[in-house]
This record gives structure tokens, C-alpha cells and sequence, in this order.
């Protein structure tokens, strides 16, 4: 009876296990205070490689077990303002951003207010932090990054195709030229020992 007893408390804690990330990983969560504690939850622990996203609300959500999805009832733009102001006073870390290039081609007559909307997701980053890459490309991106590193998609009110905005955080407090340095020294004391 014992041993049966064991065997009934590992199956069950085993479950546990494997159960509450299912439900941890997707939720959604309308109120304000709700998805900006989340937010300020997640950004402590994410580094470089993670990637938080603002997307628009038919953004699939992904069944990858690293990739977290919540729900909010507010605009892109301002839940937006709001991910990129924390990300930016965090300090250990900084946002590389990538959007849709079929931004760019979306027209006013089909969708009022776009222009506008691309005028605000633009005017958040400065210039040389934003790059404009196909839509396959950066879900290519996210796809590779979800296997060995947690995501964090922000679904939002926003009805606009392709203004999801893609954050690849970066390390805060090292630049990439600082970056280039380091790996270019590498390169020549590796020589210099070849010789």
C-alpha cells in the first residue's frame, strides 16, 4: 500500500508539471494594471535574445511552451509607448525593433488611420533601432528565437494588418560598436597566436 501510495504522489506531482505551464502561458489580461505588472514582471528576467511584442489583435497565438501570450483591451499605441518606455529605463537591456515591411504599402483608403498609426509606432524608437524586414523574415526570426528563448507576445486592440511590432532585446549597457570591438580584437590575438 505504500509503494502504491508513492507511485499515486510522483504520477500526480508529475502532471502538475506538466499541466500548469499549459495554463500559465497564455491568459489574457484586460485590465491595465493587469498586463503592465506582467510587463514589469517579465522584463527583470529577460536579456538579451528575448523579444517582447506589440501586436495587433488576429495575432496567432503559438503553442511553444517558452512563448507566453496575453490579451489586453488597450490601443497598440499606447501599450506600446508603455513596453518601450520600460524597456528603455530598464538599463539592462535595449529594444533592436523590426516591423512589417508590408507596412509600408498599406494603404489609407483601405484602412483609415494607418498612416498616422505608422507615424506613432515609428515616432516610439529612434531611427537606427528600427529596421523594416518582410513579414516571413521576422516570423522566421521569432520562430528560431521561440525554441531556446522566452517571448512575449502583447495581443492589443488594433485592427491593422502587419503593425505588430517585433522587440529583440539586446544587452542595455553594451553597444554594438563596443560589440564590434571586442570581437575584432578576438579575431586578431587569434592570429597573432597563429603565427
Amino acid at each position: 500500500m505504500r509503494n502504491l501510495n508513492g507511485r499515486w504522489h510522483t504520477t500526480v506531482l508529475v502532471l502538475a508539471l506538466f499541466v500548469s505551464p499549459c495554463f500559465a502561458q497564455n491568459r489574457t489580461a484586460g485590465t491595465s494594471t493587469g498586463w503592465k505588472g506582467i510587463v514589469q514582471e517579465r522584463l527583470p528576467l529577460y536579456g538579451h535574445r528575448n523579444w517582447i511584442v506589440v501586436a495587433d489583435s488576429a495575432f496567432p497565438v503559438y503553442a511553444a511552451p517558452g512563448i507566453e501570450t496575453i490579451v489586453v483591451k488597450d490601443d497598440l499605441p499606447s501599450v506600446l509607448k508603455y513596453v518601450a518606455g520600460a524597456i528603455s529605463s530598464s538599463g539592462h537591456v535595449r529594444a533592436t525593433v523590426f516591423l512589417d515591411k508590408e507596412l509600408q504599402f498599406i494603404d489609407e483608403r483601405d484602412y483609415p488611420g494607418v498612416s498616422e498609426l505608422k507615424k506613432q509606432i515609428t515616432g516610439t524608437f529612434a531611427k537606427e533601432q528600427v529596421f523594416s524586414i518582410p513579414h516571413s523574415e521576422v516570423m522566421d526570426k521569432i520562430d528560431e528565437a521561440g525554441k531556446t528563448f522566452r517571448i512575449l507576445f502583447i495581443k492589443t486592440t488594433g485592427r491593422i494588418p502587419y503593425t505588430s511590432v517585433y522587440m529583440r532585446l539586446d544587452c542595455g549597457y553594451m553597444s554594438e560598436e563596443v560589440e564590434r570591438k571586442i570581437r575584432t580584437a578576438m579575431d586578431e590575438a587569434g592570429n597573432q597566436q597563429a603565427k
